[in-house]
């Protein structure tokens, strides 16, 4: 099992190294929004791959996280393409000034690079699977997946319909899912590693899995998802009283 891990931490630094590089000639720092899917992709399948005896549940969490960072990867391309670099790191590249180039390398690229290998910590406890059938406890994970994919996915597609309405233009999103919390694919992508915890449960130390699901969900709620996002919108009248009325996180009915 350290040997695996060994070569995953290689395999994500290389893979960290080459999006940096092209970065560099593409004066695009986001582009790592895009290989974030990919990069778990990479680490979940090199684990499968390198499995002694893969069981079926490492099959299922390497078939779940496929699904998830492939879909997330095509989204945000095709949210991104032919526009210009992300406000958030355009913002990063100006305060960093002369030091913009070692600065991203280190916190942009090799923490993601550091917050992947934590959040797919599940697939190396998977090494350890003595499968003996599907559980509850497998049930119930794969169960609160699919709803939080349903949340990211669905919640994207809304959004995505939304903004290619010219009459929406400069408007905020208040209906569908996003009528009952701010942030539904957020709220989609901390449920579904929430869920792939639970069917890790089952394995050897299964419970050291919860690093993974609580670090996404604090990202998510005080690093680099809500906060940033909605520090766009401070000065929107229209988002504060959206915020004022929907619940910024888990969905809930809306306040009058």
């Amino acid at each position: 099992m350290c040997n695996i891990i060994i070569c995953s931490v290689i395999e994500v630094f290389l893979f960290f190294l080459l999006l940096f590089l092209i970065a560099l000639i593409k004066k695009d720092n986001s582009i790592v929004d895009i290989a974030w899917g990919l990069g778990f992709i990479l680490v979940a399948g090199f684990n499968y791959l390198m499995a002694a005896n893969p069981t079926p549940r490492q099959l299922l969490v390497t078939a779940l996280i496929t699904i998830w960072g492939l879909r997330l990867a095509i989204y945000i391309y095709s949210r991104n393409r032919g526009k210009k670099e992300d406000f958030r790191y355009a913002q990063w590249r100006q305060d960093w000034g002369k030091h913009w180039v070692i600065q991203s390398f280190f916190r942009v690229f090799m923490v993601q690079g550091l917050f992947l290998l934590t959040i797919v910590y599940p697939v190396f406890l998977l090494h350890n699977d003595s499968f003996r059938g599907f559980t509850w406890l497998d049930k119930i994970g794969l169960l609160i997946w699919i709803i939080g994919f349903y949340f990211q996915a669905v919640g994207d597609l809304q959004k995505t319909c939304f903004k290619i309405k010219p009459e929406n233009r400069g408007k905020i999103m208040q209906s569908g899912l996003w009528k009952y919390t701010r942030h539904p694919n957020y709220f989609g992508e901390s449920t579904m590693w929430w869920g792939i915890f639970l069917i890790v449960l089952n394995v050897p130390h299964g419970w050291l899995a919860i690093f993974s699901p609580a670090i996404i969900t604090f990202l998510l709620l005080f690093v680099s998802g809500i906060p940033l996002l909605e520090k766009k919108y401070a000065d929107n009248p229209e988002f504060q009283d959206y915020a004022r009325r929907t619940s910024p996180f888990i969905p809930w009915f809306p306040q009058k």
